[in-house]
Parts: C-alpha cells; structure tokens; sequence
C-alpha cells in the first residue's frame, strides 16, 4: 500500500512539473517577495524572468527544495510607464522636475508653478515642504520655500491654495499626482489606473496619471502584520498575514471590497505553501507578499518539533471488550509539500488517522486479561518476558511505533515518539472490573491504614523508651556532677583549715618570737641601769602597771621569803574549811 501511494505521489510531482514549464502570460505577473527600486526594466517583457537574487529582503528556500516559477516573476511595477518616475538618490523635488519636464515635451501644462516666492507677504511655504495650488483642475506645485503673494489677481483668478505637504510625507495624494515614498520596513501596495496591483518596497516613485488614478491602497508594517496564524492544534505561532482590500464599484452602483494583495510575516523554522491550480510551492521563512488573485495561500506550517496527548476512539479487543486509549506522540515536519499534496492541512490530522488504524489493528489481537494488567504502554514499561501476554503488550510498543514511523514518512513526517498513556475499558465487564478494582484498592488501603497505625504506635512506644533513656542518662549525669561537686568542697575546706592553722601557727610562733626579743630587749635595758634611784623608779611603775591590769583590790603574795610560808599556811587553812563545809 505505501509503495503504491509512493508511486502515485512521484506521478503527481511529474505531471506538476510538466504544468509549471506550460504556464501562461497571465500567470506571469505573480509578485512573492517582489523586488524594490532601483531595478533595471527597460525592454523587459511580461514572458521574461526576473532574478531576486540582488534583493535584499528576499529569502531564499533550504537546499534540496525546488520552488515552482510562479514565485519569480515580473510585477506590474517594472512595466514602461508614461509620467512615472521612480524617486532615486537626488530625491522628490528632482522626480518632480522630470515629470514636468516629460509633460512639457508632451504638449501638457506643467507640473512646477513658475511663481517666484517673496520674503514679505503671501501663503509660506517652508523648507522641507511643497505647496499646493488647483489650478483649474489641474495641480500646480511649488518647490522653493518662501512666502507667495495673492496678487495680481489674474495670478490666482483661476487657482486656489490647498495648503502644504512635507518633502519626506510617506504617500500624497493630489489632483492625479501621486508620491510614494517607503522606509526599510514598509511596503506600499497601490492601485495603477487600469486597477492593477503593485507593491513598492525600499523605494518610491512619483507619476501623474492623466487616465484614471494611481491610488495608495495601504501601507504595511511588514513585521507587525494584522492577523497573527497559530496552530490550532498545539497552539504555535506559524506566523502572522494581513490582507489588502480594493474598494470597487459594480454597476449595480454599490461599493464592495475584494482581496488584492496578501501580506506574510513567516518566523524561523517555519514555512508557507502556495497553490496555483494544481501546482503548489515551499514559501520559506522572511516577509513575502502575494498580489496574483490565481495564486493562494495553502497553509502555514512550523518545522520544529511538536508533541501532543491524544484520545482515540473505542477499539474492540480480541473477546469484544471496547477500550479508549489515550496516547503520547511526538513529531517533527520535514517536507510540508508532502503533507499537502496527500490532503492534509495539519501534521496532526495525517497522524491521528493513521494511528487510530494501527491501533485498532493490533488493539484486536489483544486480550482483556492482558492489557489490564498495564496502565501505561510505554519503552519505560518493559516485561520481564514471563508473562505470557507480553508478546502483544511488545507488539503494542514496537510494531506500532514501526508502522507509524513509516506511515509518517509519506506525509513528510518524522514521529519520535508514540507511548499509551492511559487506558480506559468500557461495557458491562469494565464495570465490573473497576468495582473488584476499587474493592481490592479499598482492601489495600486498609490494610495500608493498619499498617500505618501500628508502625505509629512502635514508633511512639520507642520514643518513649528513647525518652526515658535519656532521662536516665541525664540524672547519672547530675547525680555524678553533685558528689564530684561534695568532694570538690570537701577538698578545698580541708585545704583552706590546713592552711589557717599553718597560718595560725606561724603567726603565733612569730608573736612568740617577737615577744621574747622584746622581753630579752627590756631585760638587757633594765640591765643597763645602774642607778639606784631609777631602779626604784622602774619597779613602782611595773607596780602600778599590775594594779592596773588586776585591780585595786588584789592582794599579792610574796613569792620568797617569809612571805611564802605564810603564803603556804594560808592555802592550806583555806582548803581545809573548804573540804570540811563540803563534808557537813
């Protein structure tokens, strides 16, 4: 089967090639990315061919992609025409004084107006401006600047001033003298006065149209198209266009508008096709336009990759049971002619008929029992090759991506990837299935749920015992730092004793020391004195010194002498009459 459509699609090229080189004149004057002034068409013919290679803004297809000729033809804008003068590098007033001068040589009224302006009165024309007189009918244009006085009145009898327009106006419009003049970035499509249809681009020109009108239809911002195309699939941006609308009138006498020239603004790595007839062309990506009403605009395609999540349609298993499955597909469009010469507007519509075959195909051979099994059918999800069902669960993976590998390539597509997602049964035997399903999932979490408790309750019962542990552990630790604590104090007041009484003993061995020198001192002074009257003298006053520290009334016994005996009897009597009260 593909081999067969392979062959019709080589016949289809063929034949499209034989049709291309048998055009006709009046397909000759397509304009897609058409040229800009300056160009060179003296002697050009309608038949010839016009190379686009010198144009700058024109883009150029990839290798390997033939572009039918339809897209390298000539436009009205070269064609020889009288009064019309393109505007080169010495500007609008220098275009103007060749129109004029072509109109004098013609028999006509002149273009420019011969008055000479004044610094004193009149209507000011000032620089960079030119202005506008109606001179019975006809226009009359002033070029210097200055001021222009009203009178003599035979001077403006028949005129009247229809005020200025500046030199650098994109488009003016005068009593059938038109000026055109476009930057880098616009485009000027304009209506010739037989109502045909041209583009100026980069340039401008300036003619008198002495039959009918040369009408500025629009000026077009080239990147920033009107009407933005997106795929309506994987919503992409594929470009943006914008049509070019003539307002004619019918003989009915009513006023309708008709598409005269499409714009296109296509991004990188996307692309456009073209139909004429049966012939259909690769617009590459760049900013082209279309004014030939015989030559359509197909589609746009992107030629990156693209990914998408589709549903199918119930496929019937081998014992009848219905399922949808929900599907993964990534691509990526290589040869757009291809998808359109088989019909397609998207690469998704070529894929999803295909894949809903194929799917159905080997989905037949399939049991109940085994797809259930799966939830998803992917190259992650790969059998140990026990199962016995494995082999169409391999099949579903393999031979569907090879079959749709293939099958895509007739469309000019490259499929990347293929994987079931999902799965979904229908019918009687899939409700069933679904309640034995959530009963042995409600089983399960149930059994989940015990589980959980009880892992809890270990878990909180071995807190507990950590808990208590470190309890333990922390009191050891402060029972351990108390009686470290008791000895520590215990140390440093035994310590603190052993030093004092050091410190005692050595103050009163030093006080004992310095005692016996004092008194060693006093001896040795008392010693010394050898007057007796100043003996005399020391003893009464060691005399009074103890009656001083005893008293007055302390009676001190002698210790040698007769003074001791008595002394002696006096004790003993006392202790006598002492013992014998005690007796009584």
């Amino acid at each position: 089967m593909a081999l067969k459509e392979t062959r019709v699609f080589i016949y289809i090229l063929r034949q499209t090639n034989q049709m291309g080189s048998r055009i006709d004149d009046e397909d000759a004057d397509t304009v897609v990315g058409g040229p800009s002034y300056p160009v060179k068409y003296k002697g050009l013919k309608k038949s010839d061919r016009i190379d686009e290679s010198y144009d700058s803004s024109s883009t150029h297809p990839r290798k390997g992609v033939s572009l039918h000729d339809f897209s390298k033809t000539a436009d009205y804008a070269l064609e020889e025409r009288a009064f019309f003068v393109p505007i080169g590098k010495d500007g609008v007033i220098t275009a103007l004084e060749k129109i004029d001068k072509q109109l004098r040589d013609s028999g006509r009224t002149g273009l420019l107006s011969n008055k000479v302006p004044v610094s004193w009165t009149g209507r000011e024309v000032a620089p960079g401006f030119l202005g506008l007189i109606k001179h019975g009918g006809l226009p009359k244009i002033l070029t210097k600047p200055g001021r222009y006085p009203g009178f003599p009145l035979r001077n403006w009898w028949a005129r009247k001033w229809c005020g200025t327009k500046g030199l650098s106006d994109t488009a003016i419009q005068f009593q059938g003298l038109t000026v055109v003049q476009v930057s880098q970035n616009q485009a000027a499509v304009i209506s010739d006065p037989q109502n045909r249809i041209f583009v100026i681009k980069n340039s401008g020109f300036v003619a008198y149209a002495i039959d009918g009108t040369y009408d500025v239809l629009a000026i077009v911002d080239q990147t920033h198209l009107s009407n933005s195309i997106k795929d309506s699939v994987t919503g992409a941006t594929l470009g943006s266009i914008a049509e070019i609308k003539m307002r004619s009138r019918i003989a009915s006498g009513k006023e309708q508008e008709y598409v005269v020239a499409l714009f296109l603004n296509i991004p990188a790595n996307n692309c456009a096709i073209l139909q004429r007839g049966d012939d259909l062309e690769l617009l590459p990506a760049g900013q082209h336009y279309i004014t030939n009403p015989n030559v359509t605009l197909r589609g746009l395609f992107t030629l990156g990759e693209n990914q998408l999540e589709m549903p199918t349609k119930d496929i019937f298993t081998r014992d009848q049971v219905p399922v949808g499955l929900r599907i993964y597909l990534k691509w990526q469009l290589m040869e757009p002619l291809k998808l359109t010469t088989h019909g397609y507007n998207t690469p998704y519509d070529a894929l999803r008929d295909k894949t809903q075959s194929i799917l159905t195909q080997i989905v037949a051979h399939l049991d109940y029992s085994s797809m259930v099994k799966q939830r998803s059918l992917g190259p992650d999800n790969l059998d140990d090759g026990t199962d016995p069902s494995s082999a169409f669960l391999d099949a579903l993976r393999t031979r569907a991506m090879d079959e749709m590998h293939e099958a895509a390539l007739e469309y000019g597509i490259i499929l990347k990837d293929l994987a079931v997602i999902d799965r979904q049964f229908k019918g009687e035997i899939a409700s069933t299935m679904d309640k034995l399903t959530t009963r042995a999932l409600q089983a399960q979490v149930e059994a989940a749920n015990v589980d959980r408790e009880n892992s809890n309750k270990v878990k909180q019962e071995e807190g507990a015992l950590a808990v208590a542990r470190i309890k333990a552990q922390s009191r050891n630790t402060q029972a351990d730092s108390e009686a470290y604590s008791v000895i520590a104090a215990a140390k440093a007041q035994a310590e603190r004793t052993k030093i004092e009484a050091l410190a005692e003993a050595e103050a009163i061995r030093l006080t004992a020391e310095a005692d016996a020198q004092a008194v060693s001192v006093r001896a040795a002074a008392d010693a010394k004195v050898t007057d007796q009257f100043a003996r005399g003298m020391e003893m009464r006053r060691v005399e009074v010194t103890r009656v001083q520290a005893f008293g007055n009334k302390t009676v001190f016994v002698p210790t040698d002498g007769t003074g001791v005996q008595m002394g002696n009897a006096m004790a003993v009597g006392m202790a006598a009459g002492m013992a014998n009260g005690l007796g009584a």
